[in-house]
């Protein structure tokens, strides 16, 4: 069954790429949606099994690489951590191969869209059931390679080409960083399997290496550069460039990529490698302080897009943000929560999203929306949950959407952390807290409430067929419920049986969450409830208000709207110089200097000595007769000098 999960999705991925021309684009979205639909209830199995059962393994497949002393097998390993991701990433894809058949439907590559959303999901279990790093790297490149075709799937747009490039070297820098993770850990273990290396940590918890010459602490220094790759991958602060351009993918696309697969790829893997991580206490703080910043930049950036797959997109960022700081506190299973509640609320958001673009005729842009609650309630009513699930809404003590209870642990653990790096992390996230609930319900009052700013498109808005609605209420169903049902395992008292070996925690910060002060609990609710009445305010009560605000704050408005002039930077550090560079190599060094001594010299040297030698043939006897005589002359002279001699 475990081998079934995970090659499903690659055999449709097959059978539609290879074969979509004689299938079909019904054949192709049932070969594909089937398969996912069926990998999907056997990870439902799986993960009874072996979450709730017990009963984890690896299945050694094949002998992959066998060099010299240097073996390596092609496994799956099945624990816990894989069993949630094979429900999450399994779920989430069946819901957005199923949303695909209504939404891309009148697209004219179906099949090739089919086949990239299967291969995409194939790569994403691979790499979450790897047993070893090197399994892990190649199903981390191909979902880079498989997200670099979705996004740009619309190859006829140059803006959809320019985001996936820009997705593909952004992941490059990271990749290069988990790369040489990689290489150090097998530099320090002798081995690249996951339990080797997991035994041989605490034996080598104090190792140095030297690097440039600087003796550094080795499990550090290794963590650091495992982490650079997870920033890659979840777009932390740095690396997040590429996160919000990807919306230019059709928005299943969007969902796909930002719910429930390649984003949560950097969260995954250091929860796999907390053995690893819980011995290199620096390297978490680093964690610790780059996701709360993430957290707060991606909230402020929010604030004043008009996208709206822009601004959901900011929000996956700073809810990454939420993960990777409670992955720097210690507290995994909690990062893991977040990340499986997530992925509902978020996957809903997105295709709730396209639910609207799709009744406002692709129109993404919010300021040309409004009053669509009537046109569209049932979209209506799902965003309302998607909403109040990510906000994280709910009563202390009582109950609450998935995200109350998922985001408030993360919030608890960060406080419970009594540390500088802890301290810093949870008042950040208080912060953004207030921000998430201000631009959740700003987007939901431009979108559905006020009045109409396109009155064509609004006349013509209509509900999306019932093959997009249906797969959005199984996630609503998860927005709702996934935080009260799982809570207990994940964070409560059932965790230890729950995770078994598959988390390494050296001190249970989750325990000390449980015990923080109530104002720490309530702390998120309350600002979450001034957030969204703020955000009725501005946009319900006294629309005038944000346009006044933003002029009156000109130069925060243009820092916010712009991201933080981020692009900009980066155009002018990196990319400009890197054209120049590139454009001198090519006309000084390239062309002048090697193909000018090289080919082009040669044949331009050729060609003047052809050129030459024609002018001497002029056509006339007497020329030819005098030349020679010349020759002969000089044949004589030559023939006498060399006599003499």
């Amino acid at each position: 069954m475990d081998v079934a999960i995970v090659f499903l999705p690659l055999v449709g991925a097959i059978l539609a790429g290879f074969f979509g021309r004689s299938l079909g684009d019904r054949g192709a979205q049932l070969v594909t949606s089937g398969g996912l639909v069926l990998a999907a209830l056997f990870s439902i199995i799986v993960f009874f099994d072996v979450a709730l059962g017990g009963n984890a393994r690896t299945t050694e497949l094949f002998t992959w690489i066998d060099s010299g002393a240097f073996e390596l097998s092609w496994a799956l390993r099945v624990d816990t951590l894989t069993a949630i991701m094979f429900c999450v990433v399994t779920i989430v894809s069946a819901i957005v191969h199923i949303y695909s058949i209504g939404y891309m439907s009148e697209d004219k590559s179906i099949p090739r869209f089919m086949a990239y959303l299967s291969l995409f999901t194939f790569f994403m279990l691979m790499l979450v059931s790897a047993d070893n790093f090197v399994q892990m790297f190649f199903g981390w490149e191909g979902v880079g390679l498989a997200s670099y075709l979705l996004i740009g799937f619309w190859y006829e747009k140059p803006s959809a080409n320019a985001a996936a490039i820009k997705a593909f070297l952004v992941n490059r820098v990271g990749d290069v960083g988990f790369a040489l993770g990689i290489a150090g850990a097998f530099l320090l273990f002798g081995a690249v399997q996951f339990d080797v290396v997991f035994g041989l940590v605490e034996g080598q918890a104090d190792a140095s290496v030297s690097i440039f010459g600087i003796e550094a602490h080795a499990l550090t220094a290794i963590c650091l550069l495992l982490f650079v790759g997870a920033m890659g991958k979840s777009a932390q602060l740095g690396l997040h460039t590429w996160l919000p351009d990807a919306m230019e993918g059709p928005t299943p696309v969007s969902a796909l990529i930002h719910a429930a697969t390649m984003v949560t790829a950097g969260v995954f893997m250091l929860c796999r490698l907390s053995p690893m991580f819980e011995y290199a206490p620096v390297a978490l703080e680093v964690v610790t302080y780059v996701g709360a910043a993430t957290a707060l930049f991606a909230a402020t950036v929010g604030l004043t897009q008009t996208d709206i797959k822009r601004v959901i997109a900011y929000s996956t960022c700073s809810q990454l943000g939420y993960m990777f700081f409670a992955i720097g506190v210690s507290a995994y299973s909690a990062a893991m929560f977040h990340l499986m509640t997530h992925a509902f609320f978020k996957a809903l958001l997105f295709l709730g999203a396209g639910s609207v673009i799709h009744a406002m005729h692709h129109e993404q842009d919010m300021r040309k929306m409004g009053g669509l609650y009537n046109k569209i309630p049932v979209t209506y009513a799902l965003m309302w949950i998607g909403s109040l699930a990510l906000v994280g809404f709910g009563i202390p003590g009582v109950t609450g959407f998935a995200g109350f209870y998922s985001k408030d642990i993360v919030i608890e653990a960060a406080y419970a952390a009594e540390s500088a790096a802890g301290g810093f992390a949870f008042w950040i996230g208080i912060v953004a807290a207030l921000l998430t609930a201000f631009y959740s319900f700003r987007l939901l009052f431009m979108t559905f409430h006020g009045r109409p700013a396109d009155q064509h498109a609004y006349e013509h808005a209509h509900e999306s067929p019932r093959v997009m609605v249906w797969p959005l209420y199984v996630l609503a169903i998860g927005a709702v419920l996934a935080g009260a049902v799982f809570y207990p395992y994940f964070v409560g008292d059932a965790r230890e049986a729950f995770w078994g070996n598959s988390l390494l925690v050296l001190h249970d910060i989750i325990e000390e969450a449980h015990h923080v002060p109530f104002w720490v609990k309530a702390a998120p609710m309350v600002v979450t409830v001034i957030g969204i009445a703020l955000a009725w305010l501005f946009y319900i009560m006294a629309p005038s208000l944000p346009g006044l605000l933003a002029e009156r704050l000109r130069p925060l408005y243009l820092f916010s709207f712009n991201k933080w002039y981020f692009d900009e930077l980066y155009d002018r550090i990196f990319v400009r110089p890197a054209f120049h560079l590139g454009r001198s190599l090519w006309k000084s060094g390239d062309g002048a200097l090697i193909d000018g001594l090289g080919p082009d010299g040669v044949a331009s040297v050729t060609r003047n000595l052809a050129a030459r030698a024609g002018k001497l043939q002029s056509g006339y006897l007497y020329h030819y007769a005098f030349a020679m005589m010349i020759g002969v002359v000089l044949l004589i002279t030559w023939y006498m000098f060399r006599t003499m001699g």
